[in-house]
């Protein structure tokens, strides 16, 4: 027990107790061009959270938001959990609530359900480590239709520094195929919330469309954009993102084969996925599942396999995420009310990359 202790100290000084000044150039890790050897396996970091939804680093220290409280959680070097926000204005029932967050040049960004709205905004970040604080908030974008469920949620900042938000179809499908609207698309913009002048669709914040419910983003060394979809009752996916791409939805659940759409690199039966949050780290994506209570290996250079690690040990897997160590940082997400919650949970679990 002691041997473990100790490891799990050794582990998160490194991700957790950094000399940092949280200066936001250092929040966006780029994924490692070859693969950490693993040093053993999952170290609970963090217990205790409540509906855990998202991770962001600030400088080296994790960032939680908790979907249900709207609260933002600083973990410490000791696991301890420091409320450093709640964010005002936080209202959903269902899946809505506070959902992703990321953080970039000293600016926490978050993406959350307001009542008949999803709404994005950002916060300025003073202090360091677990004394951050989070200033006067500024809307970028809202106006995104909400519902009960399928309100997407991820949020991150792609390599040319635009910010990429994931819309859910808010429980009316036709919206995914209408130009005209937020719902069920990847919506693109810059750090102030302004329309690309390069998007697809002039005037636009409008990337790709034709999605149910994407709740996972991230991008290759090479620039390639990647995504998680859930679907309705057939089939989950693991897609590739083109800019004005359109992925199906509501005509298409999966692979079509059809020239109109674009497919899915890959598919998997609803029971053994629900894909949420993604990561990229030695040439494989990372997915947390959260019905199929799995972390998921896709190789990039082999995008129709997969491996699949911790298989109903953990519970759901909300989101995963590379750490500054190197490591893997994984949410469970057992407390939502679809899960069976464990002592403890929810949980930061630290792993290492497979």
């Amino acid at each position: 027990m002691l041997k473990e202790v100790c490891a799990a100290m050794a582990a998160f000084s490194i991700a957790g107790c950094g000399g940092s000044s949280g200066s936001g150039s250092a929040t966006t890790p780029l994924p490692p061009t070859t693969p950490t050897t693993p040093i053993g396996g999952p170290i609970s970091l963090a217990t205790g959270l409540q509906i855990p939804w998202s991770i962001a680093f600030y400088g080296s220290t994790p960032l939680v938001s908790e979907r249900g409280t709207a609260r933002i959680q600083a973990v410490g070097a000791n696991g301890a959990l420091t409320t450093v926000a709640t964010i005002a204005g936080v209202s959903g029932s269902g899946e809505g609530g506070l959902l992703g967050i990321a953080v970039r040049d000293n600016f926490l960004y978050a993406y959350f359900t307001a009542g008949a709205e999803n709404r994005i905004e950002r916060y300025p970040l003073t202090g360091t480590g677990t004394a951050v604080r989070l200033g006067t908030a500024q809307t970028l974008l809202g106006g995104i239709p909400s519902g009960s469920n399928h309100n997407g949620g991820r949020i991150a900042f792609g390599p040319d520094g635009m910010l990429y938000a994931a819309t859910g179809d808010a429980g009316t499908s036709s919206r995914s195929q209408n130009l005209s609207s937020l719902s069920g698309k990847i919506l693109r913009m810059t750090a102030e919330g302004r329309v690309p002048a390069d998007n697809p669709f002039s005037g636009s914040y409008v990337y790709s469309y034709g999605h149910r419910n994407v709740q996972g983003l991230a991008w290759a060394s090479d620039g390639s954009m990647y995504a998680s979809e859930f679907g309705q009752n057939t089939w989950d996916e693991l897609n590739q993102i083109k800019a004005g791409g359109n992925y199906g939805w509501p005509d298409v659940e999966g692979k079509a084969g059809n020239s109109k759409y674009t497919d899915p690199l890959q598919q998997w039966a609803t029971a053994d996925a629900s894909p949420s949050g993604i990561a990229i780290s030695g040439g494989n994506i990372y997915i947390a599942n959260l019905r199929g209570e799995r972390l998921r290996k896709v190789p990039l250079a082999a995008t129709s396999t997969a491996t699949e690690f911790y298989v109903k040990e953990y519970g759901r897997l909300r989101d995963v995420v590379v750490a500054p160590d190197g490591r893997l940082y994984v949410l469970t997400n057992n407390t939502d009310g679809r899960g069976t919650p464990k002592a403890g949970d929810d949980r930061v679990l630290s792993v290492p990359v497979l």
